[in-house]
């Protein structure tokens, strides 16, 4: 089946055992055992949940892997996953990560004895020049947040494969719909679902997919043991959502890139970053290994004056953190999803003051710009 036809009838489309076409919620923490010698498929919800099962199965044949695994969000996710690691590892990290992740690598796993180097991973001879006898993984981002910078992802694992690495990617801009990077070498996918996976704003989560069944059962034990579950309520919410992927993606890139286009020309901008652009220097890479450009970009306004009113005045985007909801969410990387970076990390990344993300929403493209056109000028 192809994708948008595995996306509503996937695994755990119809209930076994009522033929409802909704899972049900299966809103319970413990089960009842039958036999002291013999327990049941589930025994506490920690360790597994019907309705979590459902949701990690699609996501797993979605992404063309063997497991997946369902957080409570996707920070969640990541830290759990960065839990396969050990004191005095070291792992080579691209420079411009989100926010959120440069925080829990030098600050919570900083203290606890994991070491990260950051290099610009648009260059492999970057990534392979900072591997020492100590790395352990690399954890790339491509598109990255926010600048949108993109990495051969199946050079990076070659890289790693070389090397004895994990190579661990968060696809969260681009989903299962764009790029797969299992099918590019890489051993761990990451996603924040509370965006375009879940797609309402409505719902906080994460994902780590996995095809090796060895490194499936060491991130399986991470969960039960950490217990950063997703619960089950959340979990129906996400499937709902998921189910509408494919649509919402298109249309949103579809507006994307007209309005990457637009911005672009505008002589108020000076900069517009977005691997669907072809003066984007990842732009050849980027359609190498995803079959589109994605919903979210990033741009640069002549003057943080004009910045501000742009945050401040806008209609028809929420200026609010996240992205990837079916409304459009207009962010300031500065203080909102790269607060946690100092302010002189952030400059040394590019990731300036007048710097803003743009996450393209299911509104109608035209209506947008002339939004930001009423601005920052049409």
């Amino acid at each position: 089946m192809k994708f948008a036809t595995r996306l509503i009838h996937g695994s755990h489309a119809i209930d076994p055992v009522t033929g409802a076409l909704s899972i049900p919620i299966h809103q319970t923490s413990t089960f009842a055992q039958e036999s002291v010698d013999h327990f049941g498929k589930y025994d506490y919800a920690r360790s597994g949940n019907p309705t979590r099962e459902a949701l990690e199965e699609a996501i797993a044949d979605l992404e063309g892997g063997s497991r997946a695994f369902a957080f409570g969000s996707g920070m969640a996710a990541i830290s759990s996953a960065l839990m396969l690691f050990s004191p005095g590892d070291h792992l080579v990290v691209c420079e411009d990560v989100y926010g959120g992740a440069f925080r829990v690598l030098t600050r919570l796993f900083g203290q606890w004895g994991l070491k990260v180097t950051f290099v610009d991973a648009t260059s492999l001879q970057a990534i392979e020049a900072a591997i020492t006898p100590a790395t352990r993984g690399i954890y790339l981002e491509s598109p990255s947040n926010p600048l949108l910078k993109i990495t051969d992802l199946k050079g990076a694992a070659a890289i790693a494969k070389r090397h004895g690495l994990l190579t661990l990617v968060d696809s969260t801009f681009m989903t299962p719909y764009l790029q797969r990077p299992l099918e590019l070498g890489c051993d761990i996918v990451l996603h924040s679902g509370t965006k375009f996976l879940n797609g309402h704003s409505d719902v906080v989560c994460g994902f780590a997919v996995v095809q090796d069944a060895d490194l499936a059962a060491r991130i399986g034990f991470v969960q039960n043991a950490f217990g950063a579950i997703l619960g089950p309520q959340d979990c129906w919410l996400t499937l709902r959502g998921l189910r509408t992927l494919k649509v919402r993606m298109e249309e949103s890139q579809r507006s994307a890139i007209k309005i990457a286009a637009w911005l672009a020309s505008h002589p108020r901008v000076t900069r517009v970053y977005y691997p669907g652009l072809e003066s984007h220097p990842g732009y050849a890479v980027h359609a190498a290994q995803a079959s589109g450009p994605g919903a979210v970009l990033s741009f640069e306004l002549e003057s943080y004056e004009l910045t501000k009113g742009l945050l401040e005045g806008i209609d028809l985007a929420a200026f609010a953190v996240s992205l990837g909801g079916v409304e459009s969410i207009l962010s300031y990387p500065a203080k909102m999803s790269h607060a946690a970076m100092p302010a002189s990390e952030r400059a040394s990344r590019g990731i300036s003051d007048t710097l803003v993300r743009l996450s393209v929403g299911l509104e109608d493209a035209d209506d947008l710009i002339a939004d930001l056109g009423r601005l920052i000028g049409a």
